[in-house]
């Protein structure tokens, strides 16, 4: 095991931007930035033994604060806080309280405002080698940031395992009641040549999908995904049987006990042999192939479009804060918020 501190030359808040990097014994690595906890690369060894990285961004960190990219940003890589993905309105009641947030994505908020935590700096406050390469990072979300009550305290850890396990374990704790819904934003392909991710076979074990208004907001009902083309729970190739226009932006309800952890997805791809498992304490994941996808010169000068990676965003059932028959996303000062992802990489 292996962790070895990048300097990147590049300063944000008077912050210098370093790159984090786990390596474990077999060769694999991940390297991580200190701004937005960015995971820049995922460097595993395919099935015809070549090293190959399975998610997309740039090779250079200035490339993801460059206008261009921030003009159509897809959040490559980064968390997502204080809130993931869209509430109502931008609003929500606490006691009674009423807060209004920036409205981001049309007349809604979008991944915790206009400056979430992606475009944050964070503290590493610890790296190890053992038993695992592993590094934590911290931010202090002040009361008021982005319309948000309560000073908020974010604790994310990274350990990378011999059994190319990334594991995430997130922490919180607050001085007064606030909403909070992380989820990590990384892109994957799992093609050793890149491309479309169509022939890419998911498998979710969800019986119910959200349903979400016209601009994607979940809005309180629970559809089967029996006799849909939401149905995934035997696998199938994402391609098949799909809306083209479309493609998937949607969240699923996992077949679960609350709070356990359990395998939510796995997408495989043939050719590399590759496959992504993913684990996780939280009760959704939404599935998101990317749709509206538009960076030029990402990684080697390829330039990624629609449909080119997919996402599995773990989290709380979005907009929950306004569905009071959802699992509660408000977090009080006598609690500790917890979530822990995994990233399982198995090579055929």
């Amino acid at each position: 095991m292996k962790v070895k501190q990048i300097n990147t030359g590049n300063f944000i808040d008077k912050k210098e931007v370093i790159a984090v990097e786990l390596t474990n014994d077999k060769g694999s690595s991940v390297k991580i930035f200190n701004y937005g906890t960015i995971i820049n690369q995922f460097i595993v060894k395919n099935a015809k033994g070549e090293q190959q990285d399975i998610v997309l961004g740039f090779d250079k960190f200035e490339d993801y604060i460059s206008p261009a990219y921030l003009e159509n940003y897809p959040y490559f890589g980064a968390i997502i806080g204080r809130y993931a993905n869209r509430i109502k309105n931008g609003e929500f009641s606490i006691d009674d309280v009423h807060y209004q947030l920036a409205k981001t994505n049309g007349n809604d908020c979008l991944h915790g405002g206009k400056i979430g935590f992606d475009k944050k700096m964070w503290d590493i406050i610890s790296i190890g080698e053992e038993p695992h390469a592993s590094v934590t990072f911290q931010y202090f979300s002040l009361d008021g940031e982005e319309g948000f009550p309560g000073d908020l305290a974010v604790q994310l850890t990274f350990e990378f395992t011999n059994n190319d396990e990334l594991i995430l374990t997130f922490q919180a704790d607050t001085d007064e009641a606030t909403p909070i819904n992380l989820t990590h934003h990384s892109y994957f392909n799992l093609s050793s040549t890149g491309g479309k991710i169509t022939k890419h076979i998911h498998q979710m074990n969800a019986s119910n999908y959200l349903e979400q208004d016209d601009n994607y907001v979940v809005t309180g009902k629970l559809i089967p995904v029996e006799g849909t083309h939401h149905d995934f729970r035997k696998g199938k190739i994402i391609g098949e049987n799909w809306d083209e226009k479309e493609g998937y932006d949607q969240t699923y309800v996992l077949d679960k006990e609350y709070g356990s952890l359990t395998l939510a997805s796995k997408t495989t791809e043939t050719n590399s042999g590759l496959s992504l498992l993913v684990y996780t304490t939280e009760p959704v994941a939404h599935l998101y192939t990317a749709k509206y996808l538009n960076v030029k010169n990402g990684k080697g000068g390829q330039d990624y479009n629609e449909y080119d990676a997919f996402c599995v965003e773990t989290q709380h059932h979005p907009n929950g804060l306004n569905i009071p028959h959802f699992p509660s996303t408000i977090l009080r000062p006598e609690e500790v918020y917890t979530q822990t992802t995994i990233y399982k990489v198995l090579t055929k």
